[in-house]
């Protein structure tokens, strides 16, 4: 069984960070062991909220206690993403390098959650910051999207060449396998949402249609779909086009609904047998 540690957000109401991806990897039949980083009443999309900012000594607490047990070595991944302060950002490199004590094999997949093209910004000061200067380093797996991966390489991205080579340099300087998510370029239409994933082996691209509105959750369920998918496979075209599949088929139907937070629940079945399918295609 793939066993992953997922270091993430938790929200009471709706979905996002662990409460977007634990049920997904689950329903994959992956073994998952949450471990929250903050715990609010709802996303902070809705601009108000309430709950704490978990210590990040508290969250080290959690994730040694794990360790206490004796079975790090049984985890295949660290899965990684809302940090909450820099110092939780710490502990999560701290989680890394102890499972692959336990297992070398292990991989850290992280999730650079900072901010988007339509809102800018919207991680507290100073994480931004650690995500470019001490995890791309340490990360096997990186999932920006445009506008992070933009912020991580100091390169602005208008084309999709431009793209690619922002994504080749973030991969010298770390993970081997890099994700993009929300790509556009002035060479591509704008009939269709993309996602490209780079490995040593290639860069492949997926579209999938638009839906005309904005969701929250959605890139926490896209990387954790993502990993459950490249672990099982190894293969980035496989993995970028299942990923893809469960997605688009979630969101739509949540957008046929006309419900404001992700239906992970009603729409479950789409996690294993998605409606949609969709087939990543080479770029190079």
């Amino acid at each position: 069984m793939t066993t992953v540690m997922s270091i993430q957000s938790a929200v009471a109401y709706g979905h996002a960070g662990n409460s977007s991806a634990v049920f997904p990897l689950q329903r994959l039949g992956v073994d998952v062991w949450p471990v929250y980083t903050v715990n609010f009443s709802n996303h902070t999309g809705y601009g108000a909220w309430r709950g704490p900012l978990i210590p990040a000594a508290d969250v080290w607490e959690v994730v040694q206690g794990v360790n206490d047990r004796g079975v790090l070595n049984q985890a295949d991944a660290l899965l990684c993403g809302y940090l909450g302060t820099p110092e939780v950002g710490q502990v999560i490199l701290d989680s890394a390098a102890l499972i692959r004590e336990q297992n070398p094999d292990a991989v850290f997949c992280a999730d650079p959650v900072m901010g988007d093209a339509d809102r800018g910004f919207y991680a507290r000061p100073g994480i931004p910051e650690f995500w470019r200067d001490h995890v791309v380093a340490r990360a096997d797996i990186m999932t920006p999207n445009l506008f992070e991966l933009e912020f991580l390489t100091g390169h602005p991205t208008s084309t999709l060449s431009e793209v690619l080579g922002a994504v080749d340099e973030l991969r010298q300087r770390g993970p081997s396998v890099v994700v993009v998510t929300s790509v556009v370029g002035e060479d591509l239409g704008d009939d269709a949402m993309r996602m490209i994933g780079v490995s040593d082996d290639g860069a492949w691209i997926v579209e999938t249609p638009v839906l005309d509105r904005t969701f929250t959750g959605s890139g926490d369920l896209t990387t954790a779909m993502f990993l459950a998918h490249w672990l099982r496979s190894r293969d980035v075209s496989e993995a970028l086009g299942a990923t893809a599949s469960i997605v688009y088929s979630i969101l739509e139907h949540t957008t046929r609904v006309g419900h404001r937070e992700l239906r992970l629940v009603a729409a479950q079945d789409d996690i294993v047998a998605p409606r949609h399918r969709f087939e990543a295609r080479p770029l190079r």
